[in-house]
């Protein structure tokens, strides 16, 4: 029997083909749109997936602001913080945060579903937010992806 063909191939930072792709935000779901982003960002849709690599693509998100919650969540769910201070914390639901900062809150959902090491900060930096459908990136032609087909 040849062991030769039954190697795995582990993906490395020279053999990742790594591409550019557009994800559209008007009317998706906030934790459905976070959880495809964060699973293209990982790079676990592709056939050679390594989970210590930095496999996935750069992902561009536009019209930020146009996010759905279900539910009551947009006046309801509370995002808290806290400044460092004494009697610093303070509280934002997800409807003021979309007015202040509408990339605040894929960017928060996103981060919160990649891993928590050296790797998930090095893959949160693959990640564009845009408020509007405009963004900056035409030189890098990234590909139109539609969620559902990931």
């Amino acid at each position: 029997m040849d062991y030769q063909s039954y190697k795995t191939v582990s993906a490395n930072a020279q053999t990742v083909a790594k591409e550019w792709v557009v994800i559209d935000a008007t009317d998706q779901v906030l934790g459905r749109l976070a959880s495809r982003v964060a699973l293209v960002l990982r790079g676990k849709n592709k056939a050679n997936y390594t989970p210590h690599v930095d496999c996935g693509d750069n992902v561009i998100v536009i019209n930020a602001e146009k996010v759905k919650l279900t539910g009551k969540k947009l006046t309801d769910k509370v995002y808290v913080r806290y400044t460092g201070y004494p009697g610093g914390q303070r509280f934002a639901t997800p409807k003021e945060l979309l007015q202040r900062k509408p990339l605040a809150v894929i960017e928060g959902a996103v981060k919160g579903m990649l891993p928590k090491n050296r790797l998930g900060a090095e893959l949160f930096r693959n990640l564009h937010v845009y408020a509007g459908s405009e963004h900056p990136h035409q030189a890098q032609q990234p590909k139109v992806i539609n969620l559902n087909e990931i």
